[in-house]
């Protein structure tokens, strides 16, 4: 039986070698057998202030990479989410039958929000953004990583109590920690993950970093001091970091890896770990400049919420009747 999988993805600055490798090329394997929808959250990057040019320029960014990076728009449907007016109106919907205490809870608001003289309504209520995005296509299997997994534990609960309350209207998803790739770490700080908000430039790399760029920060890469290439996260962090880069990017074991750089120095993996990285980078990069600025990718959104508002909308209908609005 087919799968309907759903995934969001916040359009904030260009993702990295290490989204790419542990989440993206594994989100490119689940359309081959599955009804995927990948949509580019644009209005959840709105709890926080953003540029609007930036944002726009993002969001068209974002799209084409996951496109240049293999998503297939014949197998799945990728959209926009400003472009679907259903998630927010149900978002809305579900906050009548969510709870106060339920998003005060919530960790990552409390992290978000920590320090700050002023935090938007908004990003208090995200979760019930989020369950709306994924309620409206009868999700099966939402794939998050950790840091998501208790506002899909919350998705779960306000679609089982909807059904409780009003008939069984909404699918309850199931959550999924997908298949790590690879856990990418920072090239300067190798006991932190790489992150594109890093205020280090040199810490993490782009999927639209220049091959130069791409080359310097990985020979500029934190090692250590005994020159031994092995792979050990408690003691060698930095070195294990660029071992896991090489085995993933060549999709290969970590043994294999270790047995190949065994006779070589630091200077021989950094330089190979760079060639590894650009291999798989230059074609998503050449897919991506031929989509940026063209047509095609317009069709492909068009076209895509199109298909997003055809199901949501119906979605919309049923639990709008169910919940006695509008006329009968």
């Amino acid at each position: 039986m087919v799968k309907v999988i759903f995934s969001g993805i916040q359009p904030s600055g260009t993702p990295t070698i290490g989204n790419y490798l542990g989440a993206i090329r594994q989100f490119v394997k689940l359309q081959e057998e599955n009804d995927c929808y990948f949509c580019v959250v644009d209005q959840h990057a709105i709890t926080v202030p953003q540029d609007p040019k930036e944002l726009n320029e993002n969001t068209r960014s974002l799209a084409a990479l996951y496109l240049a990076s293999g998503l297939d728009p014949e197998k799945a449907t990728l959209f926009i989410q400003s472009e679907v007016p259903a998630h927010t109106e149900l978002s809305w919907l579900i906050q009548t039958f969510t709870y106060m205490g339920e998003l005060e809870r919530m960790t990552q608001f409390k992290d978000k929000a920590e320090g700050r003289s002023a935090v938007s309504s908004a990003l208090f209520t995200y979760p019930t953004l989020m369950a709306a995005d994924i309620l409206l296509y009868n999700t099966n299997i939402v794939p998050v990583g950790d840091d998501q997994k208790q506002h899909l534990e919350l998705t779960r609960d306000v679609a089982e109590r909807f059904n409780n309350r009003y008939g069984e209207s909404f699918v309850v998803p199931e959550i999924q920690i997908p298949e790590v790739g690879a856990r990418i770490m920072s090239l300067q700080e190798p006991t932190r993950k790489m992150s594109k908000s890093d205020e280090n430039a040199r810490a993490f790399v782009s999927m639209l970093d220049t091959p130069k760029q791409i080359e310097k920060k990985i020979k500029s890469a934190v090692t250590d001091s005994d020159m031994e290439i092995k792979y050990d996260r408690e003691k060698k962090p930095g070195v294990s970091n660029l071992l896991s880069i090489y085995a993933s990017c060549k999709n290969q074991s970590l043994e294999a890896t270790e047995n190949h750089f065994a006779h070589k120095g630091y200077g021989d993996l950094k330089s190979e770990v760079a060639e590894a990285v650009l291999e798989v980078m230059e074609p998503i990069q050449e897919k991506y400049n031929e989509l940026i600025n063209s047509s095609e990718l317009d069709d492909i959104l068009n076209e895509g919420a199109k298909k997003a508002n055809d199901v949501a909308a119906a979605t919309l209908v049923k639990v709008k009747k169910k919940m006695g609005l509008g006329r009968l």
